[in-house]
């Protein structure tokens, strides 16, 4: 690529497309376009394709999809299946009948399967069952890589698949209902240390800035006793303790065993732009007669329990209540841990650990509009 090469960035809005937005514009990219849902409707087959006929992108990252946590995935299922298939097929098959040079697709590693060896390398997909809960998710996934493989393989085009494992950074999504577990428990955890603080003026600008739950601690008719029912809701309450002093105590999803992988999104962004600027599909294929598992794992290979991902937070946070596991409600998977070997052979290695990068997401959520 070159730095005046146009680039079009589906979904830069987001925690994904924002990160690789701002690595393209420090490394001196000039001509990366992005739109918005309103401007542009990515399941919208005639817009998308007058788009790539009025535009002519040279480079594609995909970037835009539909995403949330377990509750997102299991409820809206017949939405995660569909929209992103739409996404995925109208983009890539544009890509291609538009003569654009590489397209990046990214997926997730939940494409693997449930009860997959660890860590989780790229020959694993389509080994056995998926995780029930986010399955639409999933297979709609590995639809998009199975796509952009057949394409190359028919047509010769050079679209690259990457599956970033968890990721967390700026611009995440907040919402207790359907975020991911990273962002929803750094919330949750903060607006806990607020209640047992009295912080009331905190607590109004957080629900001002992210609405819970449709109230708006700004109305004078949204009292104390209103907020408190609607924290209580989420899982933030107050309870009495032994000594009859008050405590507040905020309740995770799940026994807290779940062990999970995550990754700093400004790196995940990264390691996209540069399998971008230096790898092409040919790289990826094997001396086997069967041409498959092209993708490519971006992860750090480590992973951390939920419990102590928890607590973490709570202490990088400052809280200092109660963290309690409801064990009626789902965990997910066990594990999802990646084999980022395939990534590190190309030439690309994460920097920042957990512990930092919690504290890197606690700062940008305080300072953020």
């Amino acid at each position: 690529m070159e730095k005046e090469s146009k680039i079009y960035l589906a979904g830069h809005l987001g925690l994904v497309g924002s990160a690789i937005l701002k690595v393209f514009k420090s490394k001196g990219y000039q001509n990366v376009i992005g739109k918005s849902i309103s401007e542009l409707n990515l399941m919208d087959t005639v817009a998308v394709n007058e788009f790539f006929s009025a535009e002519k992108p040279e480079y594609v990252i995909l970037a835009a999809a539909k995403v949330g946590g377990i509750l997102a995935n299991n409820t809206f299922r017949g939405q995660f299946i569909y929209e992103n298939l739409m996404i995925q097929n109208n983009v890539i098959d544009c890509a291609y009948r538009h003569k654009v040079k590489k397209l990046l697709f990214l997926g997730s590693t939940c494409i693997y399967p449930r009860d997959a060896d660890q860590p989780m390398s790229e020959d694993a997909l389509l080994t056995g069952p998926l995780e029930y809960s986010n399955e639409p998710y999933a297979i709609a996934k590995i639809a998009g890589i199975k796509l952009c493989e057949s394409y190359n393989i028919q047509y010769g085009t050079n679209f690259i698949s990457v599956m970033p494992t968890n990721l967390y950074g700026p611009n995440d999504n907040f919402d207790l209902k359907n975020s991911h577990v990273l962002p929803a428990l750094l919330r949750k955890i903060y607006l806990g240390k607020c209640l047992e603080e009295g912080n009331w003026e905190d607590i109004e600008k957080d629900i001002e800035k992210r609405p819970l739950g449709g109230l708006n601690t700004t109305k004078k008719e949204d009292s104390k006793e209103s907020v408190i029912l609607l924290l209580k809701k989420y899982g933030i309450s107050l309870h009495d303790d032994n000594s009859g002093k008050q405590v507040v105590r905020v309740e995770i999803w799940g026994t807290g065993k779940p062990m999970r992988e995550f990754l700093w999104s400004e790196e995940m962004a990264e390691a996209c732009v540069f399998l971008m600027e230096n790898i092409d599909f040919k790289d990826l294929i094997s001396q086997s007669c069967e041409i498959k598992n092209t993708h490519i794992n971006i992860g750090t290979g480590k992973e951390v329990s939920i419990e102590r991902l928890a607590f973490c937070i709570k202490e990088s946070i400052g809280f200092k209540g109660v963290i309690v596991f409801n064990h009626s409600k789902p965990d997910g998977t066990m594990r999802k841990l990646t084999n980022p070997t395939k990534l590190h052979s190309l030439g690309w290695h994460h920097k920042i650990e957990l512990v930092e990068g919690i504290q890197k997401l606690y700062d940008w959520y305080l300072k953020s509009e």
